[in-house]
């Protein structure tokens, strides 16, 4: 039996969570970097931020789904692996981690 797809998307969800965390304190540090995350403008940069973020998680579901839609994978470092990144992208989601980041 196979796995793949499964784990495909529980990595993919844990990235897509740190795609977040990352973007935001990005955008939070860099005023020219939250300008150009401005997709709408009642919004501000978050509307960016987190149109971004699912791109990018959907591009990792799609990417790992293809490469182990066959395949068997060790579910246990797909968990932990899935686990750190959805841990990080919390983490970067809350301004003191992310004020501590960027030196202030």
């Amino acid at each position: 039996m196979t796995n793949g797809r499964a784990a495909a998307a529980m990595l993919a969800a844990g990235f897509g969570c740190f795609a977040l965390g990352v973007l935001a304190v990005v955008a939070d540090g860099s005023k020219g970097f939250a300008q150009r995350m401005i997709f709408y403008r009642p919004t501000g940069p978050l509307s960016g931020v987190t149109t971004i973020a699912i791109l990018l998680w959907l591009t990792a579901w799609w990417v790992l789904a293809a490469r182990w839609k066959e395949k068997s994978v060790g579910m246990g470092r797909v968990v932990v692996m899935a686990m750190v990144f959805l841990g990080a992208g919390l983490l970067l989601t809350f301004p003191p981690f992310g004020d501590l980041l960027l030196g202030r």
